[in-house]
């Protein structure tokens, strides 16, 4: 049987980083023919891990990949979301023989409500999520990525789960063994999010330092429903600069 076709879900982050990864070290099954990304139009960045539209674009050529964009407004409520996700499925199908896929890949590790939320969104509609690190044990594999070169910037803190002065660093061993007591090693439940900037799924790293670091409010649906009862979820943003 020839490899399956599968587009990656590309936060531009660690996880969906490995996901790929994963996929591409299997050949003889999976075929990634390319990577599909949120971003918020009113920021011209990608969503959640706020990452500058020019560091997404040289991942994407560091990785050799089509990139695909799903355009979504600020605020971002599920329905929302999910109607982008319609749109964009809708242009996978009319896409040329040799570059569409019927597969979709995710890089969600534990969250039980996220795959299942992943995998309603997609019944019915012909194409199929796939989870190929589901189930990792996240401190062996967060020492997997380091060991192997996976080089991310923390781009994004949730300080009501970590204090700010983790924005802006890099992801590494001393980063996680600083984690609060409780923390995932790879921020599954919303810690912290990263941009990669090397790593084996590169074809040579993207020359990227943190930046500014802000705080600004959140956005989508959860904070949607704080603002309702009289809160404003913030998140402490790192930039992403060009090193010259």
């Amino acid at each position: 049987m020839p490899p399956e076709p599968v587009l990656v879900s590309w936060s531009s982050g660690k996880d969906s980083a490995w996901a790929l990864h994963a996929l591409r070290r299997r050949p003889d099954v999976w075929e990634v023919r390319g990577i599909f990304t949120t971003m918020t139009a009113a920021f011209d960045r990608v969503s959640i891990q706020a990452t500058p539209r020019w560091a997404l674009e040289a991942q994407a050529e560091r990785l050799g990949l089509l990139l695909y964009e799903m355009p979504i407004p600020w605020p971002c409520p599920n329905t929302e979301y999910e109607a982008a996700m319609r749109g964009f499925l809708a242009r996978v199908r009319a896409l040329p023989e040799g570059l569409g896929a019927s597969r979709l890949a995710f890089g969600d590790l534990f969250l039980e409500d996220v795959r299942r939320w992943r995998e309603e969104n997609l019944r019915e509609t012909g194409f199929a999520p796939l989870f190929p690190i589901w189930g990792r044990n996240t401190s062996e594999l967060a020492g997997e990525m380091m060991a192997a070169g996976l080089r991310a910037i923390v781009t994004a803190v949730d300080p009501a789960k970590l204090p700010a002065r983790f924005a802006g660093r890099w992801f590494d061993a001393r980063f996680v063994a600083e984690l609060p007591h409780g923390a995932d090693p790879l921020g599954e439940n919303g810690e912290f999010h990263t941009c990669v900037v090397d790593g084996p799924m590169f074809s040579a790293p993207v020359r990227a330092g943190a930046g500014r670091v802000v705080e600004r409010e959140a956005a989508g649906a959860d904070a949607d429903g704080a603002r309702s009862k009289g809160r404003r979820p913030t998140v402490i943003y790192a930039d992403i600069e060009p090193l010259e």
